[in-house]
């Protein structure tokens, strides 16, 4: 799973002490490290092909014969208009790639990376950014493989533009997304101001490892970031 360099926050940061004009900007480095995408890759699985000179390679969205993308959310689901403040995620629904799993809070450690889930069922959330839903980028990440087999966000890069991405919170609301494009960096070449800039209205990044396993390294070389924009209300 991705780790963060330090997002200038202050290590540990919560949600009482998030330094708002900071945790706007998010302008983090994601790097590969052991305790996330590391794992020996699973035999025969075909990871997203390598970058050409190094350089970010945009993964092409299809729009079925060109029509005009309708506006999906989840049936029966009233979304809320974007409060500045949310309930914490606690659950995640990406029904084009099967998954259904729980999200849990992930802190900095001493450093300022972002420390991954223990398992590799589960995604974890940055609690140092924005709840999926306020306002700003949210950014959840999941394990892409491990040593027994694909984890939670082995089909990530399968996603299409249009997909829809659901979460859950406590309180019982739930906020629905779509994606609107793909893309793979290496993970020394991220774009911070496309990944972590700034915006008014809620975003999400889902961001897991990709490309080529460097074996001397044992670990991914390029990570692979959803972006998604919030769906419009539901009336």
């Amino acid at each position: 799973m991705p780790e963060m360099e330090p997002l200038r926050t202050g290590a540990g940061a919560g949600r009482g002490t998030r330094n708002p004009a900071a945790v706007a900007a998010l302008t983090a480095v994601i790097a590969i490290t052991a305790a996330g995408c590391s794992a020996t890759p699973v035999t025969g699985a075909a990871a997203p092909p390598p970058s050409a000179a190094g350089n970010a390679v945009e993964i092409p969205l299809a729009v079925s014969n060109g029509a005009a993308e309708a506006q999906v959310v989840t049936p029966a689901v009233r979304q809320a208009a974007a409060p500045r403040d949310v309930a914490k995620p606690v659950r995640l629904r990406v029904p084009a790639i099967g998954v259904n799993t729980g999200v849990i809070g992930l802190k900095l450690d001493r450093s300022g990376r972002l420390v991954a889930p223990k398992r590799f069922d589960n995604v974890g959330w940055n609690v140092a950014g924005p709840e999926p839903g306020e306002p700003g980028v949210a950014v959840i990440a999941g394990h892409v493989d491990s040593r027994t087999g694909p984890a939670v966000f082995y089909r990530l890069r399968q996603l299409k533009k249009g997909d829809t991405i659901r979460v859950e919170r406590a309180d019982g609301s739930a906020v629905t997304f779509k994606v609107q494009r793909l893309a793979r960096y290496p993970k020394n070449r991220i774009p911070n101001a496309q990944v972590y800039g700034r915006s008014s209205k809620p975003e999400l990044r889902l961001i897991t490892c990709g490309g080529t396993f460097d074996r001397s390294r044992g670990s991914y070389r390029d990570n692979i970031v959803v972006y998604a924009a919030q769906a419009k209300e539901v009336r």
